[in-house]
């Protein structure tokens, strides 16, 4: 009888024994899942913190417009940078009596190529003579078709940073980079060779160089770009850009042939300007066509 009493008390150690190892157990799952499900909500809370806690990217200076506009003797109209996720503001309007082109160009575009080099010697005629301002919007929708160096997108950044830091060299630089466009489906230029143009162009000293070596604009462009493309367009007729280049006279969006004839381009100017006037006289010095070369 002893002995089944001394067994049953044995099999009750045994049975505390094990319940006390199960609550240990227990207690230790219990305690990592909550130490887990800290770190992971730690986690969390630090990604939505970096995230929405981040600053937004201001836009280069001089582009409130998502663009810089170009005037009497060549120099930039000086603006406040646009901050990522603002709505771009449409540039002061002109005199009745000076004509407002706004251009969206990509820089690796072959057909923005081509109408510059057929319209660029009038462009700057009617700047020169302040007949008209030329407001540029680079954008980026050719990034793809550079062999995977993202031309398109590093030389919007590059007209960004020479905007942002030496606005006036803008003109020249915008003027360079077309006379040294790469051709489509190449490599393009090395952001060394962009940093060489805006240096020729008078865009010099490291601010511009470390502008384009970081891509500081980068988000910009593909901000301005999806704007551009979405639309409306600030201050215009025109709702969303669909080509490139979209070329838009005192808000209305001049419509091409690829041929991109200065004659027909000064006459949808002309009307423009002869508009303006009917509607506010005052002497102006209408734009007139340059002879195709």
């Amino acid at each position: 009888m002893s002995e089944t009493r001394e067994a049953a008390r044995e099999r009750a150690r045994e049975l505390r024994a094990e319940h006390r190892k199960r609550d240990r157990r227990r207690r230790a799952i219990v305690l990592l899942s909550l130490v887990g499900g800290v770190l992971v909500a730690g986690i969390v809370v630090t990604v939505v913190l970096m995230t929405s806690g981040r600053p937004a990217v201001p836009g280069p200076q001089n582009m409130l417009s998502d663009g810089i506009k170009i005037g009497a003797g060549f120099t930039a109209v000086e603006t406040p940078g646009l901050r990522i996720g603002q709505t771009p503001v449409a540039s002061d309007p002109n005199p009745s009596d000076v004509v407002d082109i706004q251009i969206y160009y990509d820089y690796l575009c072959s057909n923005c190529g081509l109408f510059e080099e057929r319209n660029a010697d009038q462009l700057r005629e009617w700047i020169d003579n302040e007949a008209a301002t030329v407001e540029y919007h680079p954008i980026a929708i050719f990034t793809s078709k550079s062999l995977g160096t993202e031309y398109s997108l590093r030389a919007a950044n590059a007209a960004a940073c020479v905007a942002d830091s030496a606005p006036d060299a803008f003109f020249a630089f915008h003027e360079s980079l077309f006379a040294n466009q790469p051709d489509e489906n190449t490599v393009g230029l090395s952001d060394d060779e962009l940093v060489s143009l805006a240096a020729d162009a008078g865009a010099t000293g490291s601010r511009v160089e470390n502008c384009i070596d970081s891509q500081q604009f980068r988000r910009w462009v593909k901000d301005a770009t999806t704007r551009a493309l979405t639309g409306p367009i600030p201050g215009t007729d025109v709702e969303a850009v669909q080509s490139t280049p979209t070329i838009i006279v005192n808000g209305r969006e001049f419509t091409y042939t690829t041929a991109f004839d200065p004659n027909e381009f000064a006459q949808f100017v002309a009307r423009a300007a002869g508009q303006s006037f009917t509607e506010n006289p005052t002497p102006t010095p209408t734009p007139t066509a340059t002879p195709a070369p």
